[in-house]
């Protein structure tokens, strides 16, 4: 019985001592990214124009976005971020939108040698709109108008970026 009673002993001290002392901790702080996706601003995102959109690549190839919607025969303004800091000739990135049943991996391929272009291979019919190469803290802005309603693939022609850096396009 002295056993038992040394053992209950022995655990309710433990759980008491694992509890603390009541003391409140210090938190430490972290460096943290920024995040976007507050309430206040999904209520202004809300009010902005669908066919408004600003996507961002990073120097991990990787886009904010695997899809965007846009409303047919309209106006689309897209804005390509590289939040990144690596140089376009180490880690450029652009947004090609491709046209329906634009074979992707056929595009990127031929994109691969159109160095001089933007990695957009010259004389191409595959491209409904494409955003200029950009390096590390640089951005670009293109208007077109919507194409007809469907699903078109996205990607980064840089090469190899395809890969990961892919989405889709979707017109309503």
């Amino acid at each position: 019985m002295k056993l038992y009673s040394k053992i209950v002993a022995c655990l309710f001290s433990l759980a008491i001592i694992s509890c603390g002392d009541g003391k409140k901790e210090k938190k430490e702080e972290k460096f943290q990214y920024e995040q976007e996706s507050t309430s206040a601003s999904k209520a202004s995102d809300a009010e902005e124009d669908q066919n408004t959109v600003v996507i961002t690549a990073n120097d991990m190839m990787k886009f904010n976005k695997s899809e965007i919607r846009v409303k047919a025969g309209q106006k689309v303004t897209i804005t390509l971020k590289h939040v990144g800091k690596l140089d376009k000739k180490v880690m450029g990135h652009n947004l090609v939108i491709l046209k329906q049943d634009v074979d992707l991996v056929e595009f990127a391929t031929a994109a691969t040698a159109a160095t001089e272009n933007d990695y957009i291979p010259e004389g191409t019919d595959a491209v409904v709109a494409h955003t200029k190469l950009l390096g590390g803290g640089e951005s670009d802005t293109i208007e077109f108008e919507a194409p007809a309603p469907g699903t078109y693939d996205f990607l980064c022609s840089f090469p190899g970026h395809f890969a990961a850096m892919q989405g889709k396009f979707i017109v309503e």
